[in-house]
């Protein structure tokens, strides 16, 4: 017993006792002291499992959960003790991408009379509490995190709280068993090296995502993949890490294009990132496309309003996001798992006037 257990041990329990069904045990209902004893562990810590608290080992909280289970042990009807909220929860919230998706899960959350409460996982949060906390004492309908995931304490506190959550575009894999939403983000990355080798590009370069991300990856194994369908080299030199900030973009751009033997086109990880390499080129002297050509990847309404226009690999955001909003509803209304946990929309090339033919030497 930890030295804060007798204070906690004081605390009401709100606890519905129902009678199992049949499993060959005893149907007869035990007190929390007695599934302590059987768990061998301490009643306050029972009453925290029963309670969703955080503060359990993993296999601690499975092993109380089973003979809570067991006997007839159930919370309150979670549909009846949720807040009318979806949690959307980014690793960093910024930019005009985190503003599609925004609008992708408003829709929804709109016509299902729900609000949508915005967190950062890497942001500032409530000293001694982490985001998963915080979401579980607002204890919404559900939960949608973007470009990020679940350690096993987050997902433990969730689930006891009967929170069902969706991962947009995972950072890692996030298990055969939590439902996910991606795009085809490693056709996309060929389609857009494709593209450019089928206008006469043979040097082409590459400033990728951060390397943590399934999504990055993907994209840059797609970029691999088209060079060496087409019997090209795959130049590391010409593969530069990327975080996908416009910054990055313009300092890896300006490494790339000082190069004596530059690379012709590049393919840039995302958009915003294609913006600061044509800040990079615009600082050289160089004219996109008759000097360079570029390639963005997401499809971000300034794509078509920069000089010029970006050819750009679209990413179905808002749809990738009104999809996640409805499964994690449809989880919310008890209808049980996804038949497809991992589901992948279609991404495609969209081609404007930053790529052309390079430029006879």
């Amino acid at each position: 017993m930890t030295p804060s257990e007798p204070a906690e041990s004081r605390t009401t329990t709100r606890e519905t006792r129902t009678t199992p069904p049949s499993t060959g045990r005893s149907t007869q209902t035990a007190t929390l002291a007695e599934i302590a004893r059987e768990a061998g562990v301490s009643a306050p810590t029972v009453s925290k499992v029963l309670n969703g608290r955080a503060d359990v080992a993993p296999a601690t909280r499975a092993r109380v959960e089973e003979l809570l289970r067991a006997h007839g042990y159930r919370r309150r009807r979670a549909e009846a003790s949720r807040s009318p909220l979806i949690d959307l929860v980014f690793h960093e919230l910024e930019s005009a991408w985190a503003m599609e998706v925004i609008r992708g899960v408003e829709n929804v959350a709109r016509d299902a009379g729900l609000s949508v409460v915005l967190s950062e996982s890497a942001g500032r949060l409530t000293p001694g509490r982490t985001w998963a906390d915080q979401v579980a004492a607002r204890r919404p309908h559900g939960v949608i995190l973007v470009l990020s995931g679940l350690d096993e304490s987050q997902r433990a506190l969730l689930t006891s709280r009967s929170i069902p959550f969706v991962v947009m575009d995972p950072a890692g894999d996030p298990g055969a068993d939590v439902p996910s939403i991606g795009a085809t983000n490693w056709q996309g990355g060929l389609a857009a090296t494709r593209h450019l080798v089928e206008l006469g590009h043979r040097r082409i370069g590459a400033i990728t995502g951060p390397s943590r991300m399934m999504c990055s990856r993907a994209r840059v194994d797609g970029y691999r993949a088209a060079l060496e369908t087409a019997g090209l080299p795959v130049d590391q030199d010409l593969i530069r890490p990327g975080d996908f900030h416009h910054e990055t973009g313009y300092r890896q751009g300006l490494e790339l294009l000082r190069r004596p033997d530059r690379p012709t086109a590049v393919f840039a990880g995302n958009d915003l990132q294609a913006l600061g390499l044509y800040e990079a080129a615009r600082e050289l002297g160089l004219r996109i496309p008759e000097d360079l050509s570029v390639v963005g990847f997401d499809d971000l309404p300034i794509a078509r309003w920069v000089g010029p226009p970006l050819t750009t690999v679209r990413q179905p955001l808002t749809e990738m996001a009104e999809a996640a909003a409805k499964l994690v509803l449809d989880l919310a209304r008890e209808e049980g798992t996804p038949v497809a946990t991992r589901v992948e929309l279609a991404t495609s090339l969209v081609v404007r006037s930053s790529t052309g033919a390079p430029t006879a030497d």
